[in-house]
C-alpha cells in the first residue's frame, strides 16, 4: 500500500492543472510591524505594532497611552513618513511632541469641535441687507384667495375674542361675584457677574460629545480613504466610556478593511476597548507610578501594561499554524525619565 506522501503527491499532480498544490497549505506571510522605540515594549510584542491594523491603547489618564503613541510617531516621522492625530478632547500639546522627537512638519493635527478665529470673525462682521428683514405681505382670505381666513386660523381666534370678552366684563365685578386675586409676578435679581470679555472660559470636554465625535469619526474616515497616512491616531482618551461605546462596530470593521488595503496603522486611544474583534493588537494600561529618587525631585514614571490581545504573533518559520495558538498575557513595566534628570 503506497505511502500518504505518494498518495498526495499522485493527487496533486492529477489537480495541479485545476488546482495546484491541493493538499499543501499555502503559507501566509504575518504582518509587517513598526517598532515603537520603547525597547521593553517592542520585545514583548516581538517588533512593535502591526501595520495595517487597529491598535488600541486603553487605560486611564496618567496611564503612558499618550507616551506610547508620540514615542510611536517619533519612529515613523523621522523616517520621512506622513501620521495624522485626530484630537478629539483637544488635548494635544505640540511642544510635548516636538520634544518626544516628532517631526512637527510631517504630522497633521485636527482638532475636533474648536472653530477657527479667523471665521469666527467673519462670521461676526457678516451683516445682512436689510430686505432680508422685512415682513412678508399679508395674505387676505383663504390662502390669499379672497374667501376669508382659514378655519385653523379662526379657531386660534376665538380663544383670544372670548378671553376678551370676559376681561372687559370682569373690569367691573358684580357684588354676588368675589373679587378675582391678582397673581404676584415674582421679581428676579440678575448677579452682578464682570463682563464675559474679562472673563477666560476654558473650553469644557463634557460639553456636546458627541458631535465631536462624529467629527473625529468622519475626518478619520476621510484620512483612511485618501491614503497617504502611515499612522492615524484616533484620541478619545477623555472621552467617557458611554460616548465611546455609542460608536457601532460597522465603523471599526470599515477603518480595518481601509488600514489593510493603504497599510496605515490606526492607534486608537480610549478607557475602555470598544473595537472589539476589529482590533488586532489591544494594550491594557494601568495607572503610572511616580518616580522620586530624590527627596524633592520628581525624575519620571514607571509605566505598566498587560496585552490584553494579540491576534497573529510572529512565528520564525513566518507561517501559520492550522490551530490557534493559546493566548497568554504578558504584563511588563517601563521607565520614562524626565529631561532634567539627565541620562541614568
Amino acid at each position: 500500500m503506497p505511502s500518504a506522501s505518494v498518495l498526495r503527491l499522485q493527487i496533486e499532480s492529477a489537480l495541479a492543472h485545476k488546482i495546484p498544490s491541493a493538499l499543501t497549505p499555502a503559507p501566509k506571510m504575518v504582518r509587517p510591524i513598526a517598532a515603537t522605540g520603547i525597547e521593553p515594549l517592542d520585545n514583548a510584542m516581538r517588533g512593535g505594532l502591526p501595520v495595517g491594523a487597529i491598535s488600541e491603547l486603553i487605560g486611564p489618564e496618567c496611564s503612558g497611552r499618550t507616551s506610547v503613541a508620540l514615542s510611536f510617531l517619533a519612529q515613523i516621522t523621522v523616517i520621512g513618513k506622513v501620521c495624522a492625530w485626530v484630537d478629539v478632547s483637544n488635548t494635544f500639546d505640540p511642544a510635548t511632541a516636538a520634544a518626544a522627537g516628532i517631526n512637527l512638519a510631517r504630522l497633521l493635527w485636527v482638532r475636533c469641535g474648536v472653530s477657527h478665529p479667523d471665521a469666527a470673525r467673519a462670521r461676526r462682521d457678516f451683516v445682512l441687507p436689510d430686505r432680508y428683514f422685512a415682513p412678508p405681505p399679508v395674505k387676505r382670505g383663504l390662502h390669499g384667495g379672497g374667501f376669508g381666513s382659514h378655519p385653523r386660523n379662526e379657531v386660534k381666534g376665538i380663544s383670544d375674542a372670548v378671553a376678551s370678552l370676559l376681561q372687559q366684563e370682569t373690569t367691573a365685578p358684580r357684588c354676588a361675584e368675589p373679587p378675582r386675586r391678582t397673581r404676584l409676578t415674582q421679581k428676579t435679581f440678575e448677579p452682578n457677574y464682570p463682563p464675559s470679555s474679562t472673563i477666560r472660559r476654558q473650553p469644557s470636554r463634557s460639553a456636546k460629545p458627541w458631535p465631536r465625535m462624529e467629527q473625529a469619526l468622519h475626518v478619520t474616515d476621510q484620512l483612511l480613504q485618501c491614503g497617504g497616512f502611515s499612522a492615524v491616531v484616533l484620541d478619545m482618551g477623555g472621552m467617557a466610556p458611554e460616548f465611546v461605546s455609542r460608536v457601532p462596530l460597522a465603523t471599526w470593521f470599515r477603518y480595518r478593511a481601509a488600514a489593510e488595503r493603504t497599510q496605515s496603522s490606526i492607534l486608537l486611544m480610549t478607557q475602555h476597548p470598544c473595537a472589539k474583534s476589529s482590533a488586532e493588537l489591544v494594550l491594557q494600561l494601568l495607572p503610572a507610578e511616580a518616580l522620586c529618587d530624590e527627596i524633592t525631585v520628581f525624575t519620571g514614571i514607571k509605566s505598566h501594561v498587560e496585552m490584553a490581545r494579540q491576534r497573529f504573533t510572529q512565528i520564525a518559520d513566518n507561517i501559520l499554524p492550522l490551530r490557534k495558538l493559546p493566548q497568554s498575557v504578558n504584563a511588563l513595566s517601563w521607565h520614562s525619565r524626565t529631561s532634567w534628570t539627565g541620562r541614568r
